[in-house]
């Protein structure tokens, strides 16, 4: 279970933005955009931020973090989509990472329900 945790997180921080010149790692930009200060961005790359420190603090309630966690990382990437069109999105830098991303990370809520569940039980 923790393996899709990490297949997850890795592939978000290695999600690229293309920049001018060069692509430009998710993670950085969150990074960069969190001192970017009076940008609407700025409040996304937070949200971004906390989404991947709740992944390291541990919680009772671990899949409701989780839940918490995704809805979190996610708003930057839903944000950049809003306010750039969708062309601009359509290279494998960013499907392919994006969709391990997610895939893996909804996997891993599962599990964890799935987990609590069969401990409900017993």
């Amino acid at each position: 279970m923790k393996i899709f945790k990490i297949i997850s997180l890795t592939s978000y921080c290695f999600i690229f933005l293309m920049g001018m010149m060069i692509p430009l790692p998710f993670l950085i930009w969150l990074i960069v955009t969190l001192f970017s200060f009076g940008n609407i961005d700025q409040v996304f790359a937070i949200l971004g931020i906390a989404g991947i420190i709740l992944n390291l603090v541990k919680w009772k309630d671990s899949y409701g973090k989780s839940i918490i966690s995704f809805i979190l990382m996610i708003s930057p990437i839903i944000s950049r989509l809003i306010q750039v069109s969708f062309e601009k999105f359509h290279y494998l830098g960013f499907e392919i990472p994006l969709v391990i991303f997610i895939v893996t990370y909804i996997i891993f809520i599962v599990l964890q329900i799935k987990i609590r569940r069969a401990g409900n039980i017993l």
